[in-house]
């Protein structure tokens, strides 16, 4: 792996392409932004962040959902030190690359700061617990570390009756707000869940390689929802288990080009 980092690189070309081209032509998109954490017990890593039960590797994405699929359209890792603005403009600058104009973006209270309010113009955010007991719709400003922020705020209570909060620019009705961050951003939890059950074991302490099989269990995702449908998800992993075996990497690629060929003709993606 270390004599190959651009290999990473390279299938994360493949995913932002087979994703643009599952988009179907759409310009607009609506995005979902989140990070995921896996987290190890042990001695520290240079790099990594703070987890509950000790340290993390994250990795953060931004998803679209389009007929029934959450589609990857950027990804940056998360390194200990890393701000929550830095993560976002990654990911949507990222976006922008691709030619694609966004309508939408939700995140969830891990984001919550004054810097990330003020950079996004349109968004849709689930906040912390702000102190009102109520349902609530009106404006409401945040003050940290001498900065602001003042954004509609919704406050309402969701199916356990407890009190949901969430922040927005969109002049809408309430429920449309709630509706459309439900429907955007639950799915990128569903993607973790999935590419993490793609994720192959290891107890290397390396960043490379750990990005790696990260980056390569999204791009075994992306292919699996093209072939969704038409083969079983046992069946898939049974088949990937095989081509995993291999231990050097150019051989993994060689035979992953191969198995998905016709997949990669069509799309006009075999690049590699």
């Amino acid at each position: 792996m270390e004599e190959q980092p651009q290999v990473i690189d390279q299938m994360l070309n493949v995913i932002k392409t087979i994703s643009v081209k599952e988009l179907g032509g759409r310009k607009r998109v609506k995005i979902s932004i989140d990070w995921t954490s896996i987290e190890y017990k042990g001695k520290p890593v240079e790099g990594l962040g703070g987890s509950e039960k000790g340290y993390a590797w994250n990795y953060a994405t931004a998803t679209t959902r389009v007929k029934g699929k959450t589609l990857i359209l950027a990804f940056t890792r998360v390194e200990k030190g890393m701000t929550r603005l830095k993560i976002v403009e990654s990911l949507i600058q990222q976006i922008l690359a691709l030619g694609l104009e966004i309508e939408l973006v939700t995140l969830d209270a891990g984001f919550y700061s004054v810097d990330v309010i003020n950079y996004l113009s349109t968004s849709s955010l689930e906040y912390p617990w702000v102190g009102i007991h109520r349902n609530f719709d009106g404006d409401y400003t945040v003050k940290l570390n001498g900065k602001k922020a003042t954004f509609r705020l919704i406050v309402h209570q969701g199916r356990e009756k407890e009190y949901l909060a969430k922040g927005t620019n969109l002049d809408v009705n309430r429920s449309i707000v709630v509706k459309w961050y439900d429907k955007v951003r639950t799915p990128i939890e569903t993607s973790y869940k999935l590419i993490k059950s793609f994720l192959i074991f290891t107890s290397s302490r390396s960043w490379l390689f750990r990005l790696f099989i990260f980056v390569l269990a999204m791009l075994i995702y992306t292919l699996y929802l093209l072939l969704k449908g038409t083969t079983s998800k046992e069946d898939f992993r049974l088949l990937l288990t095989i081509l995993l075996l291999q231990d050097n990497i150019t051989i993994l690629q060689e035979y992953l080009v191969k198995l998905f060929y016709p997949l990669f003709n069509s799309l006009e993606l075999f690049s590699w």
